[in-house]
């Protein structure tokens, strides 16, 4: 008579049995492939946006809509990407702008390699972010992006801060509206139809805190500094750091920037 019980069934599946092996789809579903070999994690919305960060000094509801909401949707995934280049990112909801800055390390002895290069701003660039700063400060018009100022305004206020011994009005002039390029550059300050008029980004009031505002107005005021010299502020800035110093200091971070503007009047 033949035994018919059942062979005890052995529950090890041999490693290269086809049905144990991860297929793709399983291995990594959030995968969001865009061309062949890709194996990035974020979709396509989400890298405009991580490209949109790192190409500018910041990104905001008025100068890139499409990459603001992916960075409001995907906030965690892009901070994450960032760090993964000793970078970190900020995000101001209530003005609507997202930056990046650059990480410190807490060791003495070995820094984070970094991206961004630090540029400080020239002393009529201070002097215009102050006066930015201010107005935008003293209007109440309501909205981002709203306050409008006149070139014949900077370069009036800039002005009363030349050194009395001050003779070259032309070359004084030409300075105050390469600082003028400059922060067109950065977005600081968003063109309009007229290429005389302005709008203030809301970014000027991350790159200068109120307390900073008040001790780089005062130290302006005071200070007696050669015409070819540069000025800043211990700044919170979307591309850079605070750093320390005897003067108050203000730092840019140069960096790729499209050469888009507003152009609405």
């Amino acid at each position: 008579m033949s035994d018919t019980t059942p062979a005890p069934v052995d529950d090890t599946v041999p490693y290269d049995d086809p049905a144990t092996v991860p297929q793709d789809d399983e291995r990594d579903e959030t995968s969001f492939a865009l061309f062949e070999g890709d194996e990035g994690r974020l979709d396509d919305r989400q890298r405009r946006a991580l490209v949109a960060l790192l190409r500018n000094p910041y990104v905001s509801a008025r100068t890139h809509a499409d990459e603001w909401r992916a960075v409001l949707d995907a906030e965690h995934q892009l901070r994450s990407r960032l760090n993964d280049l000793f970078l970190e990112l900020h995000v101001d909801p209530d003005r609507e702008v997202a930056w990046k800055r650059q990480a410190r390390s807490e060791s003495q002895r070995r820094g984070f390699p970094t991206l961004l290069r630090d540029v400080p701003y020239t002393r009529e660039e201070t002097i215009v972010l102050v006066y930015l700063r201010m107005r935008l400060r003293a209007d109440t018009r309501p909205g981002p992006d709203q306050v409008v100022v006149d070139r014949s305004e900077v370069l009036g206020h800039v002005a009363g801060f030349r050194p009395a011994t001050a003779t070259d009005r032309t070359r004084d002039e030409g300075r105050v509206a390469k600082a003028i390029e400059r922060l067109v550059t950065a977005r600081i300050l968003l063109k309009t139809s007229d290429p005389d008029r302005f709008r203030i980004a809301s970014v000027v009031e991350v790159l200068l805190p109120l307390e900073r505002l008040v001790e780089l107005d005062a130290w302006l005021r005071t200070a007696t500094a050669p015409d070819d010299a540069t000025t800043a502020v211990d700044a919170t800035t979307p591309d850079g750091a605070p750093i320390d110093g005897d003067e108050p200091s203000l730092l840019a971070d140069e960096t790729d920037t499209d050469d888009e503007g507003e152009t609405e009047a």
